[in-house]
């Protein structure tokens, strides 16, 4: 029996009607937006990293500048200087213009820190994973030695053989994390290594370079993506606790950390150059780990939310 040419032409019509499945990206997002602390975090996050980009153009002072008329001059809806909108330091420095060259800092040294530790990382895992016998047993007793030290006296150890300063600084807080990457990427690498697309590599004569690069390393990137945004907060925390300690940046460079050390002697008198750099590390941290939280949930199936 011949098929009816009408319902023939009604296939392709309804075929374009239906509807396609949503993209990665877009299922990304859906899953990811769906939470709301994540979202918040993002754009705390999002305002934190503009105000970090254009803090020379936001600024209304230059941050080392010195007000010898203003010295403590409280912020300006408690009656303070209207020039200084949240007040000044012990010395005269406007603080808002301090705060966001100080955003400026942190996240220079939150990035570098994560760059300097995830790519060695990477590098170290897969390795790891490939070659477990000697160099991976060798890399992991390493790694479990320097994850049985807690990670701020490890880094403040570092940055006292290096010596104080703000490169000394990242590269302690990049020491100090690289353990995290390491296990996280042999671990990942070692659940890959047996799965069929890999062993198809191999058989096709795929080299170990590119089995690693190429073909096992993209399939472990949704862990260390969300590891590196934890990493990020960790590394912020762990730059002001060096500041803090006159270990980290020295002043009168403006770091959230070395604000909080100089204003200790101020907190009852002159409580708003203690209680402004510690809020807004408060507040970028929780920001980025809420972040991370979202990312978590998005990036793994198995933690994604039903909707």
């Amino acid at each position: 029996m011949a098929a009816d040419p009408s319902s023939r032409s009604l296939l392709p019509a309804a075929r374009a009607a239906a509807p396609r499945p949503p993209g990665p990206l877009r299922e990304f997002w859906a899953s990811f937006s769906a939470n709301r602390g994540a979202l918040l975090g993002l754009i705390v996050f999002t305002l934190v990293v503009l105000a970090a980009v254009f803090a020379p153009w936001l600024a209304p002072h230059d941050p080392t500048e010195q007000f010898r008329d203003a010295l403590l001059s409280p912020p300006a809806w408690q009656g303070g200087d209207p020039r200084f909108l949240l007040g000044t330091d012990d010395v005269g420095r406007d603080m808002l213009s301090r705060l966001l060259h100080g955003a400026r800092l942190s996240m220079a040294i939150g990035l570098a820190a994560v760059l300097m530790s995830m790519i060695p990382g990477i590098v170290l895992g897969l390795a790891c994973a490939f070659w477990p016998r000697v160099f991976g047993s060798l890399v992991l007793r390493l790694m479990d030695v320097m994850l049985a030290l807690p990670s701020l006296l490890l880094a403040i150890a570092v940055v006292a053989v290096l010596g104080s300063g703000l490169a000394n600084t990242v590269l302690a807080i990049a020491f100090v994390s690289l353990p995290s990457y390491v296990r996280l990427v042999r671990a990942s690498a070692l659940a890959e290594l047996g799965r069929d697309y890999v062993v198809a590599s191999r058989l096709a004569g795929a080299g170990p370079l590119r089995l690693m690069f190429d073909t096992v390393l993209p399939n472990c990137l949704a862990p260390v993506i969300v590891t590196a945004t934890m990493g990020f907060s960790d590394a912020i925390l762990s730059a002001a606790a060096l500041g803090f300690l006159g270990l980290g940046a020295q002043p009168p460079l403006p770091e959230w950390g070395t604000m909080l050390a100089s204003a200790r002697d101020y907190i009852e008198r002159a409580n708003w150059v203690v209680t402004l750099p510690g809020l807004a590390i408060l507040v970028t941290v929780l920001a980025i780990n809420l972040m991370g939280d979202g990312l978590r949930d998005a990036l793994d199936p198995r933690l994604k939310r039903l909707s």
